[in-house]
């Protein structure tokens, strides 16, 4: 979808219009004196960072998974 452009005073007046063009996955550029001056992007929650070894111990490998299927080089060449 492309970026929809609007100068600073309609952004002003449409304020509420912008924030649902925004929601519904859209960016809006708002231009002053015919330059980009502030973009509208949706919001994303941002995720709690990782923790190692958060799943020691729940995660088993069966043995031979790291073993190709029977027949299965012929397709790797």
């Amino acid at each position: 979808m492309k970026p929809f452009v609007v100068g600073i005073h309609e952004a002003k007046t449409q304020f509420s219009k912008l924030v649902k063009r925004v929601e519904a996955g859209q960016v809006v550029i708002v231009k002053s004196h015919d330059r980009p001056v502030a973009r509208l992007v949706p919001y994303v929650e941002e995720l709690a960072p990782r923790m190692p070894g958060l799943l020691r111990g729940k995660i088993t490998i069966k043995p031979g998974f790291n073993e190709l299927p029977e027949g299965f080089e012929a397709f790797a060449d």
